[in-house]
């Protein structure tokens, strides 16, 4: 199955408690961090959750 890789570009401070646990769950704590999952319809909802602080890398 194809992977994606998701970077956070924004920080989470005055962020909403469920956006927080949302990036904790993708896996990023810091700024710019990159992880790499399954690109899955789950895992493009928690996405689309926070696209705002977070870019996908090619």
């Amino acid at each position: 199955m194809a992977t994606i890789k998701v970077k956070q570009t924004r920080s989470r401070i005055n962020c909403p408690k469920v956006q927080k646990k949302t990036l904790d769950a993708l896996g990023l704590t810091k700024m710019n961090k990159v992880v790499e999952h399954e690109d899955t319809p789950s895992i493009r909802g928690l996405i689309q959750k926070v696209h705002h602080l977070v870019t996908i890398v090619e």
